[in-house]
């Protein structure tokens, strides 16, 4: 595991960040390396895991980082470069079930029958 990626995943958990998942994006997208998704239990939980992460990344030399969705906290988004996080109020990720369309592996493509 890279240590952004670690950063990222123990700052969530010392915060106490339910259902954390990790998805290895590897070869699947050339958006990030990976994606981290987290829910808080409320709003206020939300914003305060997306404002430490993003303390962690700034004290790491990794300031950069893009966010969307402070202001409302029901679903923030910080793209740390090769890392997303995505972090949900648990009725918003259940909605979205974003790990799911991340998470399934692409079907394999067989190769057609021949027709003698």
């Amino acid at each position: 595991m890279k240590a952004l990626e670690r950063l990222i995943l123990d700052r969530l958990d010392d915060d106490k960040a339910q259902d954390i998942v990790h998805i290895d994006l590897t070869d699947k997208s050339s958006v990030a390396d990976s994606l981290i998704v987290a829910s808080g239990r409320s709003h206020r939980h939300v914003g305060a895991l997306a404002d430490h992460v993003l303390r962690a990344l700034k004290d790491h030399g990794l300031g950069k980082a893009r966010v969307e969705g402070l202001p409302h906290c029901d679903w923030v988004l910080i793209d740390a470069g090769d890392v997303v996080v995505h972090l949900f109020r648990p009725e918003v990720r259940s909605f979205y079930n974003i790990e799911k369309i991340w998470a399934v592996d692409a079907p394999h493509r067989m190769p057609a029958a021949s027709s003698n």
